[in-house]
């Protein structure tokens, strides 16, 4: 068993909500206030978390209080944010995370400003309560010692936003570059649901994106965003438990597009190139499409890893010019390869059990021909003398 840790963000997310839905699931205060004192801006902030309530949910709000100073705001370089964290005590890798997120960040804002990274003046992000909402979002993920964190896709809200640099759509052009890769969307009210903090944090610390994977779950937390919209609760939900060996469960992407133009002798070579990019399960289904066209549905199965090599030979190998897909649960049998002995011969048995129980015994196909042939019988009489022999040796060892 892992631990696992599953960032919903059906209503966005931002520094603020990531922290405060883990202190919701279990993270000390104390310890977060302790790791944050190690900014040293006890003169300049101070940092708090209440109960609150989103639509009727309950959830925690982490709230940094600027005191008010004579300058006003100050937005800091990127040299000085690394001044600030590398003086922190914090450990050397929660250092050079938070570094590299503020990295990531000088980057994305340098390419849409068109500027060397070193010049680039941190507006929003630059802010001493985004700064305590990044170095402080890096400490309590890190604090959970999840082996693995996936996160949904990512509501990033719709309409505008007001910045430093005027009116801008949503996503601002940061957090859109932040999320580059990433499956996002927009629903609800408008308004910005996804900030730049909470684009950093999310797409750091995830390595999968998709519907919560199998988990025991242990630890549920709420945190609150700052608006609260009747009817939409602003909150990031993080759910926190023990994954393994489940029951034979397992991801699998499935990949699908139709085509209603494609030469029929291309069908065998296309499923041989989709097996050869990594595919489990390739299969072909007749199906009627616009104008009345008989066509054919192509459903590929593979592992998530194998995914863009799998649509990388569809568009390849195939006349699609779109396609879809999804990731998704699927649960399999436990399978196994057990030799038996048959009047002809040795023939392999694929046996399907799901704990101690056998669900399936099936012959080999290819040994059972190749037997049919040697011996001069039918397939199905090899096919017979293999499931007599699994079940007369089961007999014997009970």
């Amino acid at each position: 068993m892992s631990r696992v840790l599953y960032l919903d963000c059906f209503s966005g997310a931002s520094g603020d909500m990531v922290i405060g839905a883990l202190l919701d699931a279990g993270l000390p205060f104390d310890a977060l206030e302790e790791a944050l004192g190690s900014l040293a801006l006890e003169d300049e902030c101070r940092v708090e978390a209440e109960r609150v309530d989103r639509s009727g949910l309950a959830a925690t709000k982490f709230t940094v209080v600027e005191r008010q100073l004579e300058t006003g705001h100050r937005h800091r370089h990127l040299s000085g944010i690394r001044k600030l964290v590398d003086r922190t005590a914090l450990g050397d890798e929660t250092k050079a995370r938070a570094n590299r997120l503020f990295t990531r960040l000088a980057e994305a804002e340098a390419g849409i400003h068109q500027m060397p990274v070193e010049k680039v003046h941190l507006h929003e992000v630059g802010a001493l309560d985004s700064i305590v909402d990044i170095v402080g979002g890096v400490f309590a993920l890190e604090w959970f010692g999840a082996e693995k964190i996936v996160a949904s896709s990512i509501n990033v809200g719709s309409g505008t936003v007001d910045c430093e640099h005027g009116t801008l759509p949503v996503p601002a052009p940061a957090t859109a570059a932040l999320v580059a890769g990433v499956p996002i969307y927009a629903a609800g009210p408008p308004g910005e649901k996804l900030t730049p903090t909470g684009a950093l944090l999310v797409t750091e610390f995830a390595t999968e994106y998709g519907d919560l994977p199998p988990m025991q779950v242990s630890q549920i937390g709420y945190g609150a965003g700052t608006r609260n919209p009747a009817g939409h609760p602003n909150v990031l939900r993080v759910l926190v438990g023990e994954t393994g060996p489940l029951a034979g469960s397992e991801r699998i992407a499935v990949v699908e597009c139709e085509v209603d133009d494609m030469d029929p002798r291309l069908f065998g070579v296309l499923m041989e190139r989709l097996y050869a990019a990594g595919a489990v399960e390739v299969f072909y289904t007749a199906v009627q499409m616009k104008k009345n066209r008989p066509g054919t549905l192509v459903t590929v199965l593979a592992p998530p890893a194998s995914r863009q090599a799998v649509v990388d030979a569809l568009f390849r190998d195939s006349t699609t010019i779109g396609l879809r897909w999804s990731e998704m649960t699927r649960e399999v049998l436990q399978r196994s390869l057990v030799p038996v002995i048959t009047p002809f011969g040795e023939i392999r048995c694929k046996v399907a059990s799901r704990g101690e129980a056998v669900m399936n015994v099936s012959p080999e196909f290819d040994d059972c021909a190749r037997q049919a042939d040697v011996h001069d019988v039918s397939v199905k009489e090899i096919q017979a003398a293999a499931v007599q022999a699994y079940r007369s040796s089961t007999t014997e060892r009970k």
